[in-house]
């Protein structure tokens, strides 16, 4: 019971603040009841979308604007309440030194609230409300293209000059504008790249969610392939409960990756030839350091055939597996492990693996669609980085190298604040010798 009653009090204490900001700028009783009224029937189109999603056991587009309104409303409050709590926090020590000094009551030696603090505060809250409306109405669709050369000593030289494009976290369900997806896709195929990568989460919990959109994603061309791996939501555990009903999910998963045209890797490779070079791309099914998404990804399946000192790039779709350092599983309340429905095959982390694996291409953080960025500072921040310390662009360690692709699409935020839907296309160079 504390676990609901805490959350409620904290949330009740920020509207608390709110009301004091407005109520400082105005007595109009219209405002100040309708503040109420419009606070109550958000949370309450909130918790009646919520509690229809679980029952449904699928999220669907309306939940997702719900919690576009809910977060609307609420993170720029967490801003006057911030600023206010600060002027609080002056108003009670002036409050005690005047009390001392004049021997008052307490009500008497307290400032009453200053009109341009909370002018201040509602200020400041307009910018991340400004935001989240531009996330929402343009962020989730302002697809970027980002472009990085990497340079390899042992990049076999038929290869130099290869190009890739990685997109990931399609999550199809979400998508209610087929004009900018078609946009994106003709954007995919401007890049020209050699091959088209994908990282996986096709869906957000069923494979019936991309049926619509298969005509539009085979569009995708690329001279040497597109090839793709399975995400943690595209297993069906979101939606279903049965082992019949999951296999049947994948089977037509499986299908829906045939339509597009993708080679569907999953714990396998494919190798491509030049001037009897080769260079492989391996895919393996998902796997994380998170004991709540499935475990089923196997390095050593899918480098079966691989030769130590052959050129590797690795489509896996938890960037954890690059580094994970122990399993987590949930607890339960008697502190023991709760294990999802799922096989475990291995648990070898990438930069350990016992062959080597140039490149990694991931994806499934999405950047958790909100951060702050700016490239020409080298700055980026979100709050996704606690739990996933690389969790976009480029990482190096050990001389093997991670990619963290923000994501193509959105899950149930509909909308993208300073971490926008990426498009990336990587250059391979062979390092020139130094004579």
């Amino acid at each position: 019971m504390l676990r609901f009653i805490i959350p409620i009090v904290l949330v009740f204490i920020l509207e608390l603040y709110t009301f004091f900001s407005i109520r400082t700028l105005t007595s109009n009783k219209f405002i100040l009841i309708g503040f109420w009224v419009f606070t109550i029937l958000v949370y309450g189109i909130f918790f009646y979308q919520l509690l229809g999603a679980q029952r449904g056991g699928r999220f669907s587009i309306s939940t997702g604007y719900a919690i576009a309104l809910l977060l609307t409303m609420t993170v720029p409050k967490l801003f006057i309440f911030v600023t206010l709590f600060i002027e609080d926090i002056f108003r009670f020590f002036a409050g005690l030194f005047t009390y001392f000094q004049q021997n008052g009551t307490v009500a008497e030696a307290i400032p009453g609230r200053r009109k341009f603090i909370s002018q201040l505060a509602l200020g400041i809250a307009a910018i991340p409300f400004a935001g989240f409306l531009y996330g929402i109405f343009k962020g989730r669709y302002d697809f970027r293209v980002i472009k990085h050369t990497m340079v390899f000593d042992d990049l076999p030289a038929a290869f130099d000059g290869f190009t890739l494009t990685q997109i990931s976290d399609i999550h199809s369900g979400s998508f209610d504008n087929k004009e900018k997806i078609e946009y994106a896709v003709d954007l995919i195929n401007k890049q020209k790249s050699d091959v088209i990568l994908f990282t996986g989460d096709i869906v957000n919990a069923v494979a019936e969610e991309m049926y619509p959109w298969i005509d539009t994603f085979k569009r995708l061309e690329a001279k040497d392939g597109k090839y793709s791996v399975l995400g943690n939501h595209d297993y069906g555990f979101y939606a279903y409960e049965t082992r019949k009903e999951i296999q049947e999910n994948h089977k037509k998963i499986e299908k829906v990756h045939e339509a597009i045209g993708f080679n569907l890797l999953q714990n396998d490779k494919k190798t491509l030839e030049r001037n009897g070079e080769k260079l492989h791309i391996l895919g393996v099914e998902n796997w994380g350091s998170s004991g709540h998404f499935p475990k089923k990804g196997s390095l050593k399946q899918a480098t079966e055939q691989v030769e130590n000192g052959e050129f590797n790039i690795l489509l896996s779709h938890d960037p954890s597996h690059f580094d994970y350092k122990e399993m987590q599983f949930p607890k339960d309340k008697n502190g023991k492990d709760i294990i999802r429905p799922t096989d475990i095959i291995d648990e070898s982390n990438i930069i350990n693996f016992e062959k080597k694996i140039q490149l990694t291409l991931a994806g499934h953080t999405h950047g958790m669609q909100f951060g702050i960025e700016i490239p020409f500072l080298n700055f980026k921040w979100s709050p996704v980085k606690y739990r996933y310390p690389r969790w976009a662009g480029l990482y190096e360690e050990a001389g093997k190298y991670l990619h963290v692709n923000r994501g193509f699409g959105f899950l149930a935020f509909p909308g993208r604040v300073g971490i926008w839907p990426e498009i990336t296309v990587i250059e391979l160079k062979k390092r020139e010798k130094v004579a």
